[in-house]
């Protein structure tokens, strides 16, 4: 199963009865990575590519990339160490064409993909790890330290089912739906993005398009994105029903 935290509960508990600094866990084909902490909590998959690029991007200076459906977190730690941070399209093909048009140092997946052209245009975990730790023994820190050093970003995805003839109309639609302080920034995707702590991104999944992706992020209230992602797919349904 991919290393996603209802997967990981019995690692978790194996973290807290044995009183370990850390567990790791990857996915079979050894490209998506992440970490619990010594608690049991997760580090967070989102977090992982964050915390290997703060580490790289403190080594030597350079621009990042990941897709519209990562943390913004990422962006954070770029600007902090001086570098640019650039989006890609949603798949790992897109975010290494993006990597290789703006020369970026580091990048990959919200889903813990990992990709150092200094090795290799791959995700790869193990790669991961040995950064990771790196990282971690000269931070001084627990592992959870590191990761309250980061800022929060709260996310909630939601898919919907589409009909076919209807996906260009529906899209048109929603990018005129109102929302506070909004404004358009980045077509990548139907991308939309609002100004202050909230990010909306609609997605048309390549391989299905009939599915739908939304997702928002929220810098302070967890709560808040899942609501709104509620709100549009309701939204969304009543439209695609009416047309």
């Amino acid at each position: 199963p991919e290393p996603l935290p209802e997967h990981l509960t019995g690692l978790s508990s194996e973290v807290v009865k044995q009183n370990a600094h850390l567990g790791i866990a990857v996915d079979p084909d050894v490209d998506r990575l992440c970490f619990v902490c010594e608690d049991g909590t997760m580090f967070g998959e989102e977090y992982t590519l964050v915390a290997v690029a703060d580490y790289v991007l403190s080594k030597r200076s350079g621009n990042t990339v990941s897709n519209m459906s990562s943390t913004r977190a990422l962006k954070d730690v770029t600007i902090k160490h001086g570098g640019e941070y650039f989006p890609s399209a949603v798949g790992e093909v897109n975010v290494v064409n993006k990597m290789k048009a703006v020369n970026a140092v580091i990048g990959g997946e919200g889903n813990g993909g990992i990709i150092v052209p200094d090795l290799h245009y791959g995700r790869d975990a193990l790669i991961g790890i040995a950064l990771f730790l790196t990282h971690l023994a000269n931070s001084k820190k627990t592992i959870k330290q590191l990761r309250n050093s980061y800022p929060d970003y709260f996310m909630s995805k939601n898919k919907i089912t589409l009909q076919k003839r209807k996906t260009g109309i529906i899209v048109f639609k929603i990018q005129s739906f109102p929302h506070p302080r909004r404004h358009l920034i980045d077509k990548t995707e139907n991308t939309v993005v609002s100004a202050g702590t909230i990010f909306i991104h609609q997605s048309i999944i390549e391989l299905d398009p009939q599915i739908f992706l939304i997702i928002f992020f929220n810098l302070q209230f967890p709560f808040f994105p899942v609501g709104l992602t509620d709100q549009y797919c309701q939204i969304i349904i009543v439209y695609q029903i009416m047309i």
